[in-house]
């Protein structure tokens, strides 16, 4: 009788590595799905909010004061969004694919910011709506390459309200609503009935 084949132990740990790698490249290779449908609705109902205070303002400041709040009120409601998401189809946010999100995201935003302060400063913040609409959505559409298809697209949305911004500046007090109101609120109710959440 021959004695039962035992495998050595090295090739359980090879066996392990190799899977360990497998699961890291297809992190890299997968698209970041934590994009937060229902953040993104509750960001467009901010922004909706926002316009609605910011017409009552009598200055370039109150008014540029209420859009830099709703901008960090939505920013925190995104990555709370993408955490909660993420943490619920048990994918880590700093996979592959979010890094490359994050990385793709970022740049534009700062480029915002910077920008928002030069305008404001140059007394020329009619020009502000267009310059947030069309950076956030590079920052969108660059960012969402490492997503599902339908974030770059809303990207090029944004862009196409921002570039409409920047060429009739008379219309933001209606072009900002419909951008970061009325696109958060549609391509966040598509991911989440699309793509959980």
């Amino acid at each position: 009788m021959a004695a039962p084949h035992t495998e050595p132990v090295e090739l359980h740990e090879r066996a392990m590595d190799n899977l360990q790698y497998i699961r890291r490249t297809l992190e890299r290779a997968g698209s970041f799905t934590a994009v937060p449908g229902m953040g993104g609705v509750a960001m467009g109902m901010v922004a909706l909010l926002a316009a609605r205070l910011a017409v009552l303002q009598h200055g370039a400041g109150g008014w540029l004061a209420v859009w830099a709040l709703a901008a960090v009120v939505a920013m925190a409601i995104g990555i709370a969004g993408a955490a909660l998401k993420s943490r619920r189809f048990q994918i880590p946010l700093f996979s592959g694919p979010g890094r490359k999100f994050i990385a793709g995201f970022v740049p534009a935003l700062l480029a915002g910011a910077v920008l928002t302060a030069v305008f404001y400063r140059a007394g020329i913040s009619g020009f502000l709506p267009g310059v947030w609409l069309l950076l956030y959505g590079a920052a969108v559409l660059s960012g969402g390459w490492a997503s599902v298809r339908v974030v770059p697209i809303m990207g090029a949305c944004f862009m196409f309200v921002g570039t409409v911004a920047l060429m009739l500046p008379g219309w933001n007090d209606l072009l900002l609503p419909v951008g970061f109101g009325g696109l958060h609120l549609i391509f966040g109710t598509v991911i989440a009935v699309k793509y959980g959440g």
